[in-house]
């Protein structure tokens, strides 16, 4: 029995679209779409939405909606789901409404928790494991979500969401305030960070799937060759040093797929090389699954994941 199914992942940066079809066990996909639209741009200072991300944000989903129907899936079924930007923008409620009256896509703002849950169902779909325990990190525009759990049993051990992502710290750069707020986070998650021992990463999410592609020198987004691969975390750092004063001009000039992200790529590096640096990581592996595919196969929300 085919069943189709599609969700989306509304992001502080991307918003995402994956979209298909459950055949007889078999999963085989339909749609895969990621569009930057910085929705959580200087939301530590305003604590809202900017109108301009909002209407960058509401185009794209409108798109979305319009892609759904053409594969045969009603807007109104699609699982939409929003996360930590949307747990602290003020006119996130009234954003989401003008979405659901004029595109029939519903959005369900998301805990933390359900954030983690959501994130290791996605990374262990379709993928096989050597290790009983792996740790994983999601960088997003506003948090980042650090998850311990058992491969076997797809159980979270722990996990936790510190309020720093991509976004966020371009925003502290541009401010001069990125080295004491990120010195407070470690001082807040103190107890949390020294309870992982795992010297290896599993990273998903678009900062590290873009680093990964940079790390490989390709100009154009390569899915195929990023998703399993591993590298040494010192290679993050050395781009980290060789790009950390490049205009997104000049990133767009050597890596053109980075896009708007070209705006972010450096906070998002510098997410990552702090991660690294608390928890003494010595390898990354890359995932390109992520949350989208967690809520794909699942097929719903549950209530106790709702914000």
């Amino acid at each position: 029995m085919e069943n189709k199914r599609a969700s989306i992942d509304i992001g502080s940066n991307s918003i995402l679209l994956l979209a298909g079809e459950f055949s007889n066990g078999e999963y085989k996909e339909l749609i895969n779409e990621s569009n930057v639209t910085g929705l959580g741009r200087e939301l530590d200072k305003n604590k809202k939405f900017l109108d301009v991300s909002m209407d960058e944000s509401f185009e794209v989903l409108k798109s979305y909606s319009k892609l759904v129907k053409e594969i045969g899936i009603e807007p109104s079924e699609v699982i939409v789901t929003a996360t930590e930007a949307a747990r602290v923008a003020q006119n996130a409620s009234h954003f989401f409404k003008k979405v659901l009256d004029e595109t029939d896509l519903n959005v369900q703002i998301i805990t933390g928790a359900g954030e983690a849950y959501f994130s290791t169902r996605g990374i262990m779909f379709n993928t096989k494991f050597e290790e009983d325990e792996i740790v994983i990190m999601d960088i997003g525009g506003a948090s980042t979500e650090i998850i311990e759990a058992n491969t076997k049993t797809g159980k979270i051990n722990l996990d936790f969401s510190m309020p720093f992502g991509a976004v966020r710290v371009t925003n502290w750069l541009t401010e001069k305030t990125h080295e004491q707020k990120l010195t407070d986070i470690k001082e807040n998650f103190s107890d949390q960070l020294s309870k992982i021992s795992n010297k290896k990463l599993f990273c998903v999410a678009g900062t590290m799937t873009s680093v990964a592609n940079m790390y490989l020198g390709h100009k154009e987004f390569q899915e195929k060759k990023i998703h399993g691969l591993e590298f040494a975390s010192d290679e993050v750092f050395r781009m980290l040093e060789d790009h950390k004063d490049k205009a997104p001009e000049a990133y767009l000039d050597e890596f053109p797929f980075l896009g708007k992200r070209s705006k972010t790529i450096t906070g998002g590096m510098i997410v990552a090389t702090t991660v690294f640096n608390w928890l003494n990581i010595e390898k990354v592996e890359i995932s390109t699954y992520g949350l989208r595919y967690g809520t794909l196969e699942q097929g719903f929300i549950p209530d106790e994941y709702l914000a």
